[in-house]
């Protein structure tokens, strides 16, 4: 099967090289030293982010960029849409081969203590994730093979329905969690993976907690509640994720609102405060969905951009309203996280809940569920 998902963020990756110096606005003095502050000392952890690669890891420019972003690790979703067992095999190590050449910028994170050494070394940490579960192909056994291979978050289905489960563009809302996807769930409990239901259906993400011992996340998602899209969850999906211990991310896709206009920085805030009052403060995190440094929007890139959505569009895999690239206009740059942290700030939140927000919640998380 084309792997289209793969397709789609082998463009983006191609374009993470792009050093343009990032377009936000400059805060007052007391303000840059307040965020100087809490992003030295935060643990900012991205729920699901691409990391950039550069033909030359020693450029100064591209070093710098990755610092301005404050990220101490970001999971990072490898195969893809419809990838076979070498598709995710050859993908693990890529992006092993990748983080090797960087080893001045990155290391792969495979277990908690890892998230610690990338802050103290100034590094970012890489969690490897699945985000479909065509590469297991109905065989449990192949879920502590993954896990061997450094993989720490997995998915029980991508948009459509897999052997364990059923994604959000299921048309029965009624079908959930397989027999096998229950043994699945297990599996992935015992072995020390986090559990996503970012791509499933309500009914499965709901199965998926009913079963597992251990906290599950959606690590990059929309609320409903603000606009009603099949990408977008359920209040009830979210409380129960919340309920259970979990976190819920906020992604910067083209489902915040009904246009296809660019998303703004306003329809963000929408998305991320209502999950703050529905889920409360110690289960909401980021999980963009987006380039770590900044999306290009040159006329050449975008010509790229759209062919990839045209491609899952002809497949079948893409949600209803993708167009629009990977990002908010006001966060499409390296200090996306500091602004949102900003934005926070500025909406009466404590800096204690700033910093669960940019990365203790999912912190937390891993922590129960490796």
């Amino acid at each position: 099967m084309t792997n289209i998902l793969l397709h789609r963020r082998n463009f983006l990756m191609a374009g993470t090289a792009a050093l343009a110096a990032p377009a936000f606005p400059v805060a007052s003095r007391a303000d840059a030293a307040q965020l100087d502050a809490l992003m030295a000392r935060a643990r900012v952890i991205n729920g699901n982010m691409l990391p950039a690669f550069e033909s030359n890891p020693e450029d100064e420019a591209f070093g710098r960029q990755l610092r301005a972003t404050g990220l101490t690790a970001v999971k990072y979703s490898l195969g893809g849409a419809g990838a076979g067992f070498d598709d995710a095999v050859d993908h693990i190590g890529w992006i092993s081969n990748e983080i090797a050449r960087h080893e001045a910028h990155y290391l792969p994170v495979l277990q908690v203590s890892d998230i610690a050494r990338a802050k103290a070394s100034g590094r970012i940490g890489i969690i490897y994730a699945f985000e479909d579960a065509t590469m297991f192909d109905d065989d449990i056994e192949r879920i502590p093979f993954f896990h061997a291979l450094g993989v720490r978050a997995m998915q029980l289905s991508y948009n459509g329905t897999s052997p364990w489960a059923s994604g959000v563009m299921v048309a029965d809302e009624t079908a959930g969690l397989s027999e096998s996807g229950h043994r699945a769930v297990n599996t992935m409990n015992a072995v020390g993976v986090t559990i996503d239901t970012s791509h499933s259906n309500d009914r499965s993400t709901l199965d998926i907690i009913a079963e597992s011992n251990r906290p599950v996340m959606l690590s990059h998602a929309g609320c409903k509640g603000v606009y009603n899209h099949p990408r977008n969850r359920s209040d009830a999906a979210l409380r129960a994720i919340a309920d259970q211990g979990g976190v819920v991310g906020l992604y910067e896709l083209a489902y915040l609102t009904p246009g296809l206009e660019q998303q703004t920085l306003s329809d963000y805030l929408r998305h991320l405060l209502y999950a703050l009052n529905l889920c409360g403060t110690e289960h909401v995190g980021i999980g963009s969905d987006a380039l770590m440094l900044e999306f290009d929007t040159s006329p050449a890139s975008m010509e790229g951009w759209n062919a990839s959505i045209v491609q899952r569009r002809e497949t079948g895999v893409a949600a209803p309203g993708e167009g629009p690239p990977p990002f908010v206009v006001g966060l499409n740059g390296p200090q996306r996280m500091r602004r949102i942290a900003e934005e926070l700030l500025a909406n009466g939140y404590s800096e204690t809940v700033v910093e669960k927000v940019l990365g203790e919640n999912f912190l937390r998380v891993f922590a129960d569920t490796w």
